[in-house]
């Protein structure tokens, strides 16, 4: 009973053709639209195994969307939990579809056109054939390369285009009916200068030192997992807001060689130093060096995992090293765990489990 006042309350229109509350047939409504549909369930009530019928209008809408929606089929707990995906989908698929068949007004070309002659055509790095995406490009005080992608609706410049930059905080543009683009540009360009002390500190690191994780680091990414030693390392994640202050850090490695690290940043915590760049106090507060790129390669701290054999699995680096000094051997944590649930020998406890090294035995 509960179900049903909750499918009625989010879908008013699609009513039970049975009894049993196995079919289904009525109207989704979707930015003010009705669609027909109808939802036939198993006696098992399985929605993996539902039959969905609906009117060409809706089918040819949500062709591209059927993969989506037969993932929420299968993911999906019950029927209202699978309208509520249904709605939400074919928002988005009418919104799509509207933006590339709906004709858009002369006056939004000649107001586009006349934006990006304003602006600067030098400022351009794409716009597509149907000139609702423009991408612009900007270069910062350090003279690093930045794009923002805009998407503009049939409104424009009523109403602002969608905004899409590869930055580590929200941007949002202030925007007015009687802006234009530069307005946006403009503040793209504020934006980037805001970010340029967390930029300047993670392009020292990336320059100076051995990053395992990420790879190829975008310029939203605010993580770096630095290479110190073999199979030893620090992942440190910067706030972009505060990019002069003390990261966090979560050391990785075998217990011998990570606890010392650990005492010494409790200890020096007191003395950062904000004046000085984010890697020299990482320097100052551990008491180390960072291995150099000038004089280390990368394979003599990437080490594969010992039970895959491989050093990416999924994406990720071997993150667990076994304690042992005379073993120190790296493994995924997602072999290493696999590994150690087929072992009779170890035991769980809540989420850790505890066994033998597949190296050494210890």
């Amino acid at each position: 009973m509960a179900g049903a006042r909750a499918l009625l309350r989010h879908c008013p229109l699609l009513l039970p053709q049975d009894r049993h509350g196995t079919a289904y047939e009525g109207f989704v409504t979707a930015q003010g639209r009705d669609f027909h549909i109808r939802i036939l369930l198993p006696v098992d009530f399985q929605l993996k195994n539902a039959r969905i019928e609906c009117s060409w209008r809706l089918k040819k809408i949500l062709h591209g969307y059927r993969h989506i929606l037969k993932q929420r089929l299968q993911s999906c707990p019950d029927l209202v939990s699978f309208m509520v995906e249904l709605k939400t989908v074919l928002e988005i698929a009418l919104k799509n579809t509207q933006d590339l068949h709906i004709p858009r007004p002369p006056e939004y070309y000649s107001c586009l056109v006349r934006d990006l002659e304003i602006l600067g055509w030098n400022k351009v790095a794409y716009v597509d054939t149907g000139l609702t995406t423009v991408k612009l490009k900007a270069e910062d005080s350090c003279g690093r390369q930045h794009l923002i992608t805009l998407k503009l609706n049939a409104k424009y410049p009523t109403e602002p285009p969608d905004c899409l930059v590869d930055f580590p905080v929200p941007f949002a543009v202030s925007w007015m009916p009687q802006n234009s683009l530069i307005d946006i540009y403009n503040q793209f360009l504020t934006a980037l200068e805001s970010l340029k002390e967390f930029w300047d500190a993670l392009d020292e690191i990336d320059g100076k030192t051995w990053v395992l994780e990420p790879e190829n680091p975008t310029r939203s990414a605010t993580t770096r997992r630095i290479a110190i030693g073999n199979n030893v390392s620090v992942n440190i994640e910067v706030d972009p807001r505060h990019p002069n202050m003390l990261p966090e850090c979560y050391f990785l490695g075998a217990d011998h060689a990570v606890n010392p690290l650990r005492t010494k940043l409790n200890s020096n915590m007191h003395l950062w130093n904000p004046e000085i760049s984010l890697l020299q106090n990482l320097r100052e507060l551990l008491e180390i060096d960072f291995p150099s790129r000038a004089v280390l390669e990368k394979s003599d701290f990437a080490k594969d995992c010992g039970i895959c054999y491989a050093y990416r699995l999924d994406g990720s680096a071997p993150d667990q090293v076994c304690d042992d000094p005379r073993c120190g051997q790296p493994f995924h944590q997602a072999c290493l765990y696999e590994w150690l649930q087929g072992l009779p020998t170890s035991r769980q406890s809540f989420n850790v489990i505890f066994g033998e090294c597949p190296y050494c035995n210890k």
